[in-house]
């Protein structure tokens, strides 16, 4: 009896080097916009585009030292696309998307006297997902199988970095600053997937650099022990033109400023985090294509966005 009691604390007491995540996302994007100004007219004409998401994410990581951890993800896409204007087609995207493994780094060796610390992490995206997925579309009164838009596209065909950086800062009352923002490079110039777009340069989908940041305040509730709430703000989006490589080929650069509320809560092993971003302002930018053509393009944005994630370690 005490040698199990013995083994039992040496269980609960031994470092709990993994941890599995799985997040959710979901979105409904529909409103028009073309630079910020919203294409309200799309609505009343019922022309609009709308697009459903809901992405799964699951992801491990383990801790090689106090500092040091590994990491890998794999994004599963079902999306939903409904284009009402002529020519009508229907599109449903279920697939893997683009599978991420990378490593991070704590700055400081943790737990910090002061409760601050940054940490700095680096990981290589591959083409794992699905980029040139099809659909039915109606043209000339009959259906045609025709490439689904890129907006529902579970993967991009490229293989990429990214860079990803977290920052916690403890301040008065109880409460902490956060930043964290990640940059997805791009190289490729495009996927050799037809857009079917008849625009010089907008015949082939881009592969485009990706890029979200976010920060804000934290701030645990009194009296109930593993709740914080959190407010801030985020911004994501598409650039223009990437950092490395050439940025030819369709795609819809821009991006969306949402408030950012939130809580976590923390029970044992386990963690379940909850954001419910709400845009404040969004930006279809012109693309290169669009420079070439004296154009301007729309891209759907959504309202908001729900984000939920849930954590074990092991």
């Amino acid at each position: 009896m005490l040698a199990e009691k013995t083994c039992s604390l040496q269980e609960r007491r031994r470092p709990k080097l993994w941890t599995v995540t799985v997040g959710y996302r979901y979105q409904p994007s529909f409103r028009h916009f073309i630079g910020t100004v919203e294409q309200k007219q799309r609505e009343l004409n019922h022309t609009q585009i709308e697009n459903i998401y809901h992405l799964l994410d699951f992801s491990v990581e383990r801790q090689l030292t106090p500092r040091w951890s590994v990491f890998g993800s794999l994004p599963v896409l079902f999306a939903h696309r409904n284009q009402l204007y002529p020519p009508s087609a229907k599109y449903v995207v279920n697939a893997i998307g683009d599978a991420s493994v990378g490593a991070r780094a704590w700055i400081f060796k943790p737990p910090t006297e002061s409760g601050d610390n940054i940490s700095v992490g680096v990981s290589l995206k591959m083409p794992t997902g699905k980029y040139n997925a099809t659909g039915l579309a109606v043209s000339g009164g009959q259906q045609i199988i025709a490439t689904a838009d890129q907006s529902i596209q579970a993967g991009d065909g490229g293989t990429g970095f990214a860079i990803d950086i977290q920052a916690y800062h403890r301040t008065w009352f109880n409460s902490e600053l956060y930043f964290a923002g990640v940059y997805l490079f791009n190289p490729r110039d495009t996927n050799g997937v037809s857009t079917f777009r008849r625009l010089p340069g907008e015949q082939v989908m881009s592969v485009a650099d990706q890029y979200l940041y976010r920060g804000g305040i934290g701030h645990a509730v009194p009296k109930v022990r593993g709740l914080a709430v959190s407010i801030g703000g985020r911004i994501e989006g598409v650039p223009v033109r990437d950092a490395i490589g050439g940025s030819n080929g369709f795609r819809r650069p821009g991006y969306a400023i949402s408030i950012d509320p939130g809580f976590l809560y923390v029970r044992g092993l386990y963690s379940f985090s909850c954001n419910v971003p709400w845009a404040v302002e969004r930006n279809r930018k012109r693309s290169v294509a669009d420079y070439m053509n004296n154009t301007h393009g729309d891209a759907a944005f959504a309202d908001y966005s729900l984000i939920f994630s849930l954590s074990r370690r092991f």
